[in-house]
């Protein structure tokens, strides 16, 4: 259950981040509303992953690693953002990072 609640919460914060760009500075209201949503949304998934037991770092490091990988990937598609070769590495070493991190413990 703690995934499955970890990885709405990465979906929210996504769709958040990416209508974050849409909004044009929150000037549009239907992005601007849906960046509000998405972080309420992803913050209180975040939360009762929390509650549920997984350990801050843990549950932070997967959330934050997976979520830059997806805006980036997604910028990539949607609004035409580079995401080069040497991205692409990067993008990789912060997940192996955080899943070599996490299998230490």
């Amino acid at each position: 259950m703690q995934y499955l609640l970890l990885s709405a919460a990465i979906i929210a914060e996504v769709v958040g981040t990416l209508s974050l760009k849409a909004s044009d500075g929150l000037t549009r209201l239907v992005p601007s509303v849906i960046v509000l949503a998405g972080y309420l949304a992803a913050f209180l998934l975040l939360a009762q992953v929390l509650k549920l037991g997984m350990p801050v770092g843990t549950a932070y490091a997967i959330w934050a690693s997976v979520g830059i990988a997806l805006v980036a990937v997604a910028g990539y598609f949607v609004f035409s953002e580079a995401l080069g070769p040497r991205a692409i590495v990067g993008l990789a070493l912060i997940i192996g990072g955080v899943v070599l991190v996490e299998s230490g413990h």
